[in-house]
């Protein structure tokens, strides 16, 4: 097996939110919750992606679109979502998927993709209105099943989680992905076989009706637009029967019930119950929902409106995990070029003289011994130029290096011991001898 394909000493787990809509309360109970607390667990490494590229296939308002990415990414930065832990990043952002997507095309049978569930119900839905089977079927809907493929093999994700609804979609990727192994594999397999992930056990919370809570049924409870008052307003529509107050509810049969339980404690739960068997007037029982959802999502609202307001916030977390999803990306996508034939195999290109070969400069990232990154930047000769000051982001790092990068260095004054002061924003970044600014200046214009 090539090293493309070892599993990892954790599992890697991916997961893709669509983004065309606004998340609402059954999303994130039913989704979002479960998902970044799965992602804090010993021994997963957790990828979560914005499938911007996917949304084009159902909506084609471009502003519809921009603002749900934001939305969705807010809400689960907002939720909880650890990005300095999980790979957190933009479909869009990673040139690499949509080049696989191609290489798995061409390998695809189109009659897998005719037998796609979508499809397949575009088609009997266009023969139920008596029009050509493939009447406003785009190639996006068609395909849709191998552009999933590619953002999960570009990975090598060994779980996914899913619904039911999308198990054929993970039964495909995987047959995409032998597919794929026999034919280019030269006796190793170049993807992993990802295995489809079903929680039994996440809440399906029900809507205003009863039903389940969904968009396509307009029966859903804001989770942040509209504030704590438009929270208010909707619970007050969620439907109840006709007992008055001082008359005993059915706890388990009551959707209000079902929707207080998702937000509480074992205990908060059974006080509830017990406070419904006894006659709780469902005035009072609404008013008590509101107050314990406020309690956990209250302040992660707060947090979202900071995020929407500042959307450089949220880009600057986006681009920081597209930079490291292409950290894997882009060695991998090499192998599987080299694999179809659209490069040099690597030993022919290594028996070639090294001469050949220009370095390049790089600039090296660690983490210290007391957990602060820095980096260091070497020329294209491999000489250390310089070591940058120490910090408890890396994403403040990373900015000012970008910064400095586009400043005019040899503007810049040397102190007394000879040293040149590298500063972006009002903080130092790093400081270098005044001899290797020159050298520091062309190094950092050439990454």
């Amino acid at each position: 097996m090539t090293s493309s394909a070892k599993s990892p000493a954790k599992t890697r787990v991916l997961t893709g939110i669509t983004t065309s809509g606004t998340p609402h309360l059954g999303n994130y109970a039913g989704a979002i919750r479960p998902a970044i607390q799965s992602s804090t667990e010993p021994g997963v490494d957790a990828f979560f992606f914005l499938a911007d590229f996917h949304a084009l296939i159902k909506c084609a308002d471009p502003a519809r679109v921009a603002q749900s990415r934001m939305e969705i990414a807010a809400t689960w930065i907002a939720g909880g979502l650890d990005t300095d832990r999980v790979t957190f990043y933009r479909q869009s952002d990673v040139p690499e998927i949509p080049e696989l997507c191609w290489m798995l095309t061409c390998v695809t049978a189109k009659g897998l993709m005719n037998r796609a569930h979508a499809y397949k119900a575009s088609v009997d839905a266009n023969a139920l209105k008596g029009v050509d089977p493939d009447d406003g079927v785009t190639m996006g809907l068609f395909s849709y099943p191998v552009l999933m493929a590619a953002d999960i093999l570009m990975f090598n994700a060994h779980r996914v989680p899913v619904g039911r609804d999308q198990i054929q979609h993970l039964e495909m990727a995987r047959d995409i992905a032998q597919r794929f192994n026999h034919l280019y594999g030269r006796g190793s397999d170049l993807f992993v076989l990802p295995e489809v992930q079903i929680d039994e056990d996440v809440a399906t919370l029900p809507g205003l009706d009863g039903r389940k809570m969904s968009k396509s049924y307009n029966n859903t409870i804001p989770l942040f637009e509209g504030g704590a008052k438009a929270l208010k307003t909707a619970v007050a529509q969620i439907v109840t029967d006709s007992r008055l107050p001082g008359e005993p509810k059915d706890a388990e049969g009551s959707h209000l019930f079902t929707l207080y339980r998702a937000f509480a404690t074992a205990r908060q739960a059974a006080d509830f119950r017990a406070a419904l068997e006894g006659g709780l007037g469902w005035g009072d029982a609404k008013q008590a929902l509101c107050e314990r959802i406020e309690a956990q999502i209250g302040p992660m609202r707060a947090q979202y409106a900071d995020l929407m307001a500042h959307p450089e916030r949220v880009e600057d977390i986006l681009r920081a995990g597209a930079e490291k999803a292409r950290r894997i990306a882009m060695p991998f996508m090499d192998q599987l070029r080299e694999a179809v034939g659209l490069r040099q195999p690597a030993a022919a290109a290594r028996s070639k003289s090294a001469a050949g070969k220009a370095a390049k400069a790089r600039l090296v990232s660690f983490r210290d011994e007391d957990g602060r990154f820095r980096q260091r930047l070497f020329a294209a000769d491999g000489t250390e130029l310089l070591l940058t000051e120490p910090f408890a982001d890396p994403k403040l790092l990373n900015q000012l290096g970008r910064s400095v990068a586009q400043t005019d260095l040899s503007a810049l004054r040397a102190d007394a011991d000879g040293l040149v002061s590298l500063e972006a924003d009002g903080q130092c970044w790093a400081r270098c001898p005044a001899d290797l600014v020159a050298r520091v200046q062309q190094a950092l214009a050439a990454l």
